[in-house]
């Protein structure tokens, strides 16, 4: 289950003297969806979710010499496509539609749009909904966070890594 996951990553973050981010999570992945069910916590939880054969999760520990809470910044650097709705700006427009091309629903770096007027056109989007912001996450103590993620594939008598590091 996912609670007994939580427990092994917390029990594992602890044995290196680290505590775990309680508020980030590792994820589901699904087709053009990066983020989706179920979650995976970092830390000991009383209830999780039955994996299943055919399940593709992120198994993402993040560990903090810190409180363990993770707080949003006012900045992003991190956006998705969200929904077409119409824009009157020419540059909202193409980057409306280089979004589109490039990335469909897709999170996608600020620093890999081109164009003119980006600043301009991303925050037209925002206020049209067609983009979605990550905000820049912050530990509440202002600690150190260290992050790593690993995709795997649930199967009938086990499981698949398929970022294994060698």
């Amino acid at each position: 289950t996912t609670a007994e996951l939580g427990g092994a990553i917390e029990e594992a973050i602890r044995g290196y003297g680290y505590s775990p981010v309680a508020n980030l999570t590792g994820h589901g992945l699904g087709r053009y969806q990066a983020h989706g069910e179920p979650s995976i916590p970092n830390r000991a939880v009383d209830k999780g979710v039955v994996l299943s054969a055919g399940d593709v999760i992120a198994i993402e520990p993040f560990a903090t010499d810190g409180v363990g809470r993770i707080t949003e910044a006012r900045e992003a650097e991190i956006f998705s496509f969200v929904a077409k709705r119409p824009v009157r700006s020419p540059p909202a427009r193409a980057l409306l539609k280089e979004v589109q091309e490039r990335y469909s629903t897709l999170p996608f770096a600020r620093r890999w749009l081109s164009g003119e007027r980006i600043e301009y056109a991303i925050g037209q989007l925002l206020r049209a909904g067609v983009l979605h912001r990550y905000p820049l996450l912050v530990e509440a103590e202002d600690a150190l966070v260290s992050q790593a993620e690993d995709t795997v594939i649930v199967l009938e008598g086990g499981c698949e890594v398929t970022t294994r590091r060698r």
